[in-house]
């Protein structure tokens, strides 16, 4: 068995980087892709290598020659490789082809040895690489019968979305058998070469042979091991997370993403907070029937949409502001306060975060659950010098909670201490109180001192639409914060979503209560993990601490890197003691999690 493998293109994609270099070049991690892909191939004991080269060939030959590889290569040239395609360069290796059995390879790929091994290890002489379509791929897809047949190629012009969940996307890895070439792909390769030109791509190829009654070429399904295709710099980056060679560094780069995590194979997300039994399918149908006008639409400005958060929340438009994500009102409402701000820590950090250290009070619960209660805030702050206070109610990440009539006391305690009070209430729609909410307009106007903050993308599951909203009955201070954010703050999507959302508010009730179900059968689940202690939570996930002898962050790496399950780890937080933040997915997802907890800690 030989490779072969595509490497003559020009990666114009990659800009800089192929300025001067062919793509394989291009270091991931310190090591360029052709010296890591050589590198398997070697461990693979192969008869020969076969490299089809064009763009800085002579660099790349030079390059390779310092590798020691010891299996033998042979460089054919593609002299014309900037107006041809990769149907040109493949025919330039027919002859070798036809010679032995084939390992082809593009060069733009990085991948784990796992993947290699699992098509070299097949029996089936003839087969085509491929993994379940995801959202971060592009290029070719194929679909599959039942038994690995091959029923159609889709290449990226024929693409239907609305097929996704039909498809799997080819790795741009293939095993051809000597005989496969001989009778199959070298005759169609000529044929078609012949037919529609050079500046083709060799996929299109197998496309025609697969609608041969037998065509002798079968689907590799792969299951969960690593791959990545490296087209542009931003694919760089996501591989160089991904194949960090130090685990510890994997993780941190993974962590300092701070989402845009669906472009990562496969990973389930325990860190970021959303509510996974809402929006439903009939509101994301709406939007997407509206999808070209929204698209292609300016939203309106910022006082209509301020109309639309004043309809939905049923107060005065003068009382409200909506924001992109709670994040950009939490940055401009810190802004505009002055003197010293009492905080509960620990907390969500984006309140302190945003403001000047020397003017913080913090307080810290002095117990394991960091729960307290609104006469403990009253306790503690009472000979506090603070002209403002911070409540997040359910707490983050404690998941401690504060029934709606002890805020009451707090929020008149407030009044007599003349402090303002800020009430981040994101996850409160949560909680099992069913009369929660402190947005109500006899609540603000009676104190124009309260101002309360919701998170609409972790209360109803839209994270992407990036939407908040402060109500307060300080309309001074709301009207302060208008002219502080842009007048466009918010896209057409996120409007959409606030001119229909009434319309699905009992949908909206009927995810509750199968959240609330939910959680209690995971928080039923975790109890039953060795090291593994449950904190009553009212929020979309749970605190859990560890035993002493298990470390948050090994288990962190752990899970990342067994499992590819990332969840948030608290130590910086807690001042290193053992805790992690879970958040809550659906049944299936949290049934992994389980499932992967049991395995290590019961190790």
């Amino acid at each position: 068995m030989q490779a072969i493998i595509l490497a003559a293109g020009m990666g114009k994609r990659l800009k800089d980087l192929t300025r001067n270099n062919t793509k394989c070049m291009v270091k991931v991690n310190g090591v360029t892709l052709i010296d890591r892909m050589l590198h398997q191939i070697e461990k693979q004991n192969l008869s020969r290598i076969v490299m089809v080269v064009g763009y800085e060939r002579k660099k790349l030959i030079d390059y390779i020659g310092t590798l020691s590889i010891q299996t033998p290569i042979v460089f054919i040239e593609n002299p014309i490789y900037d107006k041809t395609n990769n149907i040109y360069s493949l025919a330039l290796a027919k002859e070798w082809l036809c010679k032995d059995d084939t390992i082809l390879f593009e060069s733009d790929l990085i991948f784990e040895d796992s993947v290699l091994e699992a098509l070299i290890g097949d029996p089936r002489e003839t087969l085509a690489l491929v993994d379940k379509y995801e959202s971060w791929m592009d290029g070719t897809c194929v679909k599959l019968g039942e038994d690995d047949t091959i029923e159609a190629f889709v290449p990226g012009r024929k693409f239907k979305f609305d097929e996704i969940k039909d498809y799997y996307k080819t790795v741009n890895l293939y095993k051809f058998s000597k005989q496969f070439s001989e009778t199959y792909y070298v005759p169609f390769l000529e044929a078609y070469q012949a037919a529609l030109g050079e500046n083709e791509y060799y996929e299109q190829v197998l496309r025609v042979i697969t609608m041969l009654d037998d065509p002798g070429i079968r689907a590799k399904r792969l299951d969960g091991q690593r791959w990545y295709e490296i087209d542009d710099i931003q694919d760089l980056d996501i591989a160089e997370s991904i194949f960090a060679t130090d685990e510890d560094e994997r993780v941190h780069r993974l962590q300092m993403r701070y989402g845009g995590y669906w472009r990562y194979p496969k990973l389930l997300d325990f860190c970021y907070l959303v509510n996974p039994y809402f929006p439903p399918q009939r509101m994301k149908e709406e939007i997407r029937a509206n999808f070209d006008t929204l698209l292609t639409q300016y939203p309106s400005g910022l006082a209509v949409n301020n109309l639309l958060a004043a309809k939905n929340f049923d107060v005065h438009q003068e009382n409200i502001i909506v924001g992109n994500g709670a994040a950009e009102l939490i940055k401009s409402l810190m802004g505009i306060l002055s003197g010293r701000v009492g905080f509960v820590r620990p907390t969500f950090d984006e309140y302190p975060n945003r403001y000047d250290r020397e003017n913080s009070v913090d307080f810290t619960p002095n117990n394991s659950d960091y729960s307290y209660t609104a006469d403990d805030l009253m306790v503690y702050f009472e000979d506090k010098d603070i002209q403002n206070l911070i409540v997040v109610n359910p707490d983050n990440p404690s998941g401690n909670y504060i029934p709606k009539k002890d805020l009451l006391r707090l929020i008149e305690w407030a009044r007599k201490k003349k402090l303002k009070i800020v009430i981040d209430e994101s996850f409160v729609d949560f909680s099992d109180e069913e009369d929660h909410t402190l947005i109500d307009q006899t609540i603000l106007s009676a104190n124009p001192f309260l101002f309360v903050m919701k998170s609409i993308s972790k209360s109803y599951g839209v994270p992407g639409l990036r939407l908040g909203v402060l109500a307060s009955g300080d309309e001074d201070t709301i009207a302060a914060m208008k002219k502080d954010v842009a007048i466009w703050n918010i896209n057409s999507f996120a409007e959409f979503y606030m001119q229909i959302e009434e319309k699905y508010k009992n949908a909206y009730t009927e995810a509750l209560v199968l959240f609330r179900a939910e959680r209690t059968r995971f928080a039923e689940g975790l109890k039953k993990i060795p090291g593994v202690r449950v904190i009553p939570s009212q929020a979309n996930f749970i605190m859990v601490e560890l035993n002493e002898g298990i470390s948050p962050k090994d288990l962190l790496k752990t899970l990342l890197i067994r499992y590819n399950i990332l969840i948030k780890e608290l130590t910086t937080k807690t001042n290193g003691r053992n805790y992690l933040r879970l958040a809550i997915r659906n049944t299936e997802d949290n049934d992994k999690l389980l499932l992967a907890l049991n395995e290590v800690l019961g190790e």
